[in-house]
């Protein structure tokens, strides 16, 4: 009787071991984002890549059904370029550069070509597109004699110096749009490769749009005129920065791609929720 009871204590415990210990996946991501980036605008219009600058950040996805995921998402990375790096005579001479940090926060909706279910052999990848807004802050920087200065508080395109309607903000919405693809490693952990250009609506993220104010509207010798007009380092005698000539392009405004390759792990929970099944949602022991 004694061992009897021994026996069924143990297929009792091992029961509600089994019970309690299953687990199931949410709806509900968080990830890990590695990549880079590149600045396209005013000192890059033919889309050149001698600016790619490493770009991470994290992310939390909510997967609404098998083809459509929802993905709010913060980036950081590093845009620039220098009229050094472009053929055009114009723009060489021009002698202009940026840099700035970028600090990114985007909403985002992925649209997968086929279902997608973590954990199922017969769902383990898919192609998708992605599209969304955000907001990013910018400060463009450049460097003059051996020391940085804030492109925006010298006011080299002439907003402080009679050009009012050319003052702009350190905050821009974007808008990015792409295609990726996914595919789970693991139950639970998946992997992305995602490639999203970041349409912004500002044409002042190289801190370059429009025309030359004119030197003679800055304070002799100030830093603010030395800025506007850079050919002065390469051509003093042949200066470009006359007040109307083109210093940049007001057709376009500037954007920055992001290539990211990511990696996500999904909650668990020990409670079936209501609104899972078997098929959708994958159920381990």
């Amino acid at each position: 009787m004694r061992h009897f009871l021994l026996v069924i204590l143990l297929l009792a415990g091992i029961s509600s071991v089994n019970v309690y210990g299953q687990s199931y996946l949410t709806r509900m991501e968080i990830g890990l984002n590695f990549g880079a980036s590149q600045y396209f605008g005013d000192l890059n219009d033919n889309y050149g890549f001698k600016t790619i600058a490493p770009a991470g950040g994290m992310y939390i996805r909510r997967h609404m059904n098998n083809y459509i995921s929802l993905k709010l998402m913060g980036n950081y990375t590093h845009v620039g370029y220098d009229d050094k790096f472009n053929s055009d005579p114009y723009e060489k001479i021009r002698n202009l550069n940026f840099q700035s940090d970028i600090y990114e926060m985007s909403f985002q909706a992925e649209f997968n070509f086929f279902k997608f279910i973590t954990g199922d052999k017969y769902y383990r990848v898919t192609p998708y597109l992605t599209g969304g807004v955000g907001m990013f802050y910018f400060d463009s920087k450049t460097t003059y004699q051996g020391q940085k200065y804030s492109l925006k508080s010298q006011g080299t395109e002439g907003q402080y110096v009679g050009f009012a309607g050319r003052k702009y903000q350190n905050i821009s919405p974007c808008f990015p749009i792409g295609l990726g693809v996914k595919a789970w490693l693991f139950r639970g952990v998946n992997v992305t490769f995602e490639i999203a250009d970041r349409l912004s609506t500002t044409d002042y993220l190289d801190d370059v749009s429009s025309t030359y104010a004119g030197s003679n509207r800055f304070p002799v010798g100030s830093v603010a005129a030395a800025l506007q007009d850079r050919s002065v380092e390469l051509t003093p005698n042949t200066p470009l920065g006359r007040a109307g000539k083109q210093r940049g392009n007001t057709s376009s405004y500037d954007q920055y791609i992001m290539a990211i390759l990511s990696v996500s792990f999904h909650f668990t929970t020990y409670k079936c929720p209501s609104n899972f099944n078997n098929y959708d949602y994958i159920r381990s022991y």
